[in-house]
């Protein structure tokens, strides 16, 4: 992915005084009040009508409902992101299952020019938070000030935070303390901020891409495994390949910006996450993905021997959801009316490798979680194959 140029600013939301473009410097400030109010979340259209389940027409071409075609998406981001196909390819499925996702990688891969890119062809506004370790959580959430109105009358506004934004880069998360980090709980679980005793609701889409170096430890405080287990995917960003590279320096060694075109708009991404969930998976296909979450438990009699060697801790329940929404969520930007057991091998690994625990003769012997849910995958399929969902062997 290229670090540099940035794309241009994308058009501006209706009702919305920003564009989808570079970060400003100030947060963005609510009206005047002449007392503290809970900022209202913005009207929702009404959810489209389930799909039907014998229909043949694409699940994103249905009549009266948003068109995602997950190859226009590519195409105009990749007016400006060399290569790592994957790695887009999942912070889509992420963004249009309603989860966020947590990137990992070492500086200088474009990983705030991807979250703004994408931004900008999907229309949504921007934040980018450096996180420091003196960044405090008020600074991320917002607080109440004390406004002073033409009559002289004071009164307590709150005025929002950057979280109060449509797409959020939470750039070198592990660089805060765990007190401004668990700032981001229950934004990120339940679309709300609390300040003061206020509860005000963040405006849809909501969507946290938080970013992480691997290589740095010096000055960060690591995520603890609570709030690791809300990011639906971790996306591991690896270096680029030499065609990359050379694509990298002719696009940002000149004069030439790519002109982004807008493909969705707010309403229609949250329209498309709720269609995401009707898409229907197969009941073999649900006791695979329960079974898979099963095998991830070392304490599990159905676990293989390298996860009772190897793994501390496996996949919580909501492994068990995000593989499930992840899955949807692919399937539907390919255009199937339906899950298949190529969209779980897809999903499988970003979905879980942050949800595995190794243990001490694990990390010793450098056992990755990724090689432990790849042998899982490989015995469930064959047992999918064969029209069953039997228990992993031990």
């Amino acid at each position: 992915m290229t670090p540099d140029p940035l794309p241009p600013a994308g058009p501006a939301i209706s009702g919305s005084d920003s564009t989808a473009g570079p970060a400003p410097e100030t947060p963005p400030v609510a009206p005047a009040a002449t007392s503290p109010a809970p900022v209202a979340s913005p009207v929702t259209p009404p959810p489209p009508a389930r799909p039907a389940r014998g229909s043949d027409s694409p699940a994103g071409a249905r009549p009266g409902l948003p068109r995602v075609s997950l190859d226009r998406l590519r195409r105009e981001i990749g007016k400006v992101i060399v290569g790592n196909q994957e790695v887009v390819d999942q912070v889509l499925i992420t963004l249009f299952a309603g989860g966020h996702a947590l990137l990992e990688g070492v500086p200088g891969l474009g990983k705030t020019l991807l979250v703004r890119t994408i931004a900008g062809v999907l229309q949504q506004r921007f934040r980018r938070i450096q996180f420091t370790p003196d960044l405090m959580p008020a600074d991320i959430v917002g607080t109440k000030l004390i406004r002073e109105d033409e009559h002289g009358r004071r009164s307590f506004v709150f005025e929002p935070g950057p979280l109060f934004s449509n797409l959020i880069l939470a750039d070198e998360i592990n660089r805060a303390t765990a007190k401004t980090q668990s700032a981001l709980l229950e934004a990120m679980a339940e679309g709300t901020v609390t300040s003061c005793g206020e509860t005000y609701a963040l405006p849809p889409p909501f969507f946290v891409l938080a970013t992480q170096n691997p290589i740095e430890m010096e000055g960060t405080y690591p995520l603890p495994e609570a709030q690791v287990d809300r990011f639906m995917f971790k996306i591991l960003v690896e270096l680029p390949s030499r065609e990359m590279l050379e694509g990298i320096l002719e696009r940002t060694t000149g004069n030439e910006n790519a002109q982004l075109d807008p493909v969705l708009s707010g309403e229609e991404i949250v329209a498309a996450q709720k269609l995401v969930r009707d898409v229907p998976i197969a009941k073999h296909l649900r006791e695979a993905i329960a079974t898979l979450i099963l095998a991830t438990q070392p304490k599990s009699p159905t676990a293989p021997q390298p996860v009772k060697r190897y793994v501390a801790y496996g996949s919580s329940p909501r492994g068990l959801q995000s593989v499930a929404l992840a899955a949807k969520s692919l399937a539907f930007l390919k255009g199937q009316n339906h899950v298949s057991f190529e969209e779980i091998k897809a999903v499988a690994r970003p979905a879980l490798r942050h949800r595995l625990i190794m243990n001490f003769e694990g990390e010793a012997e450098g056992i990755a979680p990724d090689e432990i849910i790849g042998k899982i995958l490989a015995q469930l399929e064959s047992q999918v194959s064969l029209g069953k969902a039997a228990p992993v062997a031990a």
